[in-house]
């Protein structure tokens, strides 16, 4: 219980900061003041059962229709008061959202955290379904913790409003025999309801409590099922290719079984809750009644009185059994805030997490220098041992031999990503790009995809033509579109060509390709790097690759076949 308030109140904190989390504020302490008014005229319309009811008794016709316009008076306002704070609430719910969202996006690509948050890139805590944490625990966490929040608090104040006016009912002695002993108990209506509803929450809580974890691990199977849905849509020319709708049947019906099977027990569970809350919220306005009629029967209390005490007593009674009404709400809530918390830590950790002997800073002199550069896997297994080693500016680096041998890797090396190794990598100054293996194109369409990673401006239309020069693309005759790049229709080969041409629009000092032109036949490769050459006369090139790159003059090469492995 005190770790789930640490992280609700960690979270909380962080709604609640900056310009928007302020005006979420604002929000709440209107909800809240609105929320006290409909406590006082619930405290209203208890005076006004015992008015109704007396009327009632004494068949005076003139005061009930007074008492029945009374009513319809408290029941606008109440409406009222009640529409207008949810309406606010939802203001509030949206305003934190966005606030709590913006934090964990900063977080999530601060520092490449998102990178270093997946397996086998260093981080000893794998972050599963990230967007889900993202886009679903947000949204649920504000919710419910808004939503159960506002109404718990408003529970103390209305407690203590509701007790208040039932001491004073409760006016009346239960009095009866034990074994010969007489046995008096004064307003034993107020006894009653603390004792009656805390018997009933630790019987709701023993009942419930598994459905946390339950919860937790069902957003974690729902989250990993639509995972796999969208691998399959970006991967669906891959999958048709290799006829691969069986094996993807399979995998997507073991993803949807382990959602089905955990929904069992979890509405097993809540079967097993609901065969006593649900019984309970059926009888809790009740209950009072039963309790006040020896009173009544004894002529304590008059027709009205009874049915004010027992409106009092259910009010009571009803804001006490908050905890159970709301369990399984509040269930889901701590699985939310530690599935979000838990996110928003680790991405900070990932941050700073850049441990390991290899050293990356500025050079002095512009040039790239590798001095005594060991690379090791996370777990400390040494993948390569590399030559020192100097590049100039200007000057074209050929970084070749088999595959595993850690080309990739000493890329990532270079650009700050992997920190696993030991030595010192003095890393040239000026404008630095780096090109993947896999070209990257964003949602968006193919002017986005022209631009990336550039923001669009005025002048966005002109650069996007020159970028799809060559590529048989036209910018203005293109839809925008939601889906990645294997809806561009762009081969492998054009989709290198974009990236190398986005490369010249980019115009770097230094640029670094990793097997930039594995894709095209070498006529295309020569083309496509005698143009970039010709483009970038005095950028320095860092090229991955198999094969030597066709149409580069005076290229320095780094065999790292030859490099010793221990």
């Amino acid at each position: 219980m005190i770790a789930f308030l640490r992280r609700l109140l960690r979270l909380l904190r962080l709604c609640a900061s900056g310009a928007r989390g302020r005006i979420g504020l604002v929000y709440l302490v209107a909800v809240l003041a609105l929320g006290f008014a409909g406590i006082w005229i619930s405290v209203r319309i208890i005076a006004w059962n015992a008015a109704f009811y007396n009327a009632l008794q004494q068949v005076n016709g003139a005061e009930i229709l007074a008492q029945i316009g009374v009513f319809g008076l408290l029941t606008a306002a109440s409406a009222t008061l009640y529409l207008v704070g949810r309406y606010l609430q939802k203001l509030l719910e949206i305003t934190w959202r966005q606030r709590i969202t913006e934090i964990a996006l900063d977080r999530w690509l601060r520092d490449q955290a998102y990178w270093r948050l997946r397996a086998g890139n260093g981080s000893e805590v794998e972050i599963d379904n990230p967007d889900q944490r993202i886009a679903d625990d947000c949204r649920i966490f504000v919710e419910r913790a808004t939503g159960e929040g506002l109404e718990f608090i408003q529970a103390l104040v209305a407690v203590v409003s509701y007790f208040a006016v039932l001491w004073g009912l409760s006016t009346f002695t239960l009095a009866f025999d034990v074994g010969g002993v007489n046995v008096e108990i004064p307003r034993y209506m107020v006894w009653a309801a603390p004792i009656y509803v805390a018997l009933a929450s630790g019987l709701t809580h023993w009942l419930g409590a598994p459905l946390k974890l339950l919860n937790f691990e069902q957003q974690k199977r729902e989250a990993n099922f639509r995972f796999a849905l969208a691998h399959l849509r970006e991967a669906a020319e891959a999958v048709a290719l290799h006829r691969g709708e069986a094996a993807e049947r399979r995998s997507l019906d073991v993803h949807f079984a382990a959602i089905a099977a955990n929904w069992r027990s979890l509405i097993r569970r809540e079967f097993i809750l609901g065969c006593f809350t649900r019984p309970y919220m059926q009888t809790v306005l009740r209950i009072p009644m039963f309790l006040a009629l020896p009173a009544f029967i004894a002529g304590k209390v008059t027709l009205g009185g009874l049915m004010q005490v027992a409106s009092a007593f259910s009010n009571v009674v009803t804001t006490l059994s908050w905890f159970i009404f709301s369990y399984r709400d509040l269930a889901e809530l701590a699985a939310t805030a530690s599935r979000l918390d838990q996110f928003l830590l680790e991405t900070d950790t990932a941050a700073a997490g850049k441990t390991g002997a290899l050293s990356v800073f500025p050079s002095a002199d512009g040039a790239l220098r590798l001095k005594g550069v060991r690379l090791e896997a996370p777990n400390g297994d040494v993948i390569a041992q590399l030559p020192d080693l100097t590049a100039t500016p200007g000057s074209c680096l050929w970084i070749k031999g088999p595959s595993g041998l850690g080309k990739s890797t000493l890329i990532k090396a270079i650009a700050g990503l992997w920190p696993h190794g030991a030595g010192t990598i003095e890393r040239p100054s000026g404008i630095l790009a780096f090109l993947p293996q896999r070209p990257y194109t964003p949602l968006g369409g193919i002017t986005a995809a022209a631009l990336y990673p550039a923001p669009e401006d005025e002048n966005a239309a002109e650069r996007a033509r020159r970028v799809l020069e060559g590529l048989g693309r036209d910018p203005e005759s293109e839809q925008s579109s939601s889906s990645a790049s294997a809806q561009l229709g762009l081969s492998g080969g054009e989709l290198q060509k974009l990236a190398l041409r986005r490369l010249m629009e980019e115009r770097p000092d230094w640029a670094f390709l990793d097997e930039p032109t594995s894709a095209m036949d070498e006529e295309s490769e020569r083309s496509a790097l005698v143009a970039l050459r010709a483009t970038l006369p005095r950028s320095a090139l860092v090229i991955v690759s198999h094969r030597r790159p066709a149409g580069l003059e005076e290229v320095i090469e780094l065999d790292l076949g030859s490099c010793r492995r221990s």
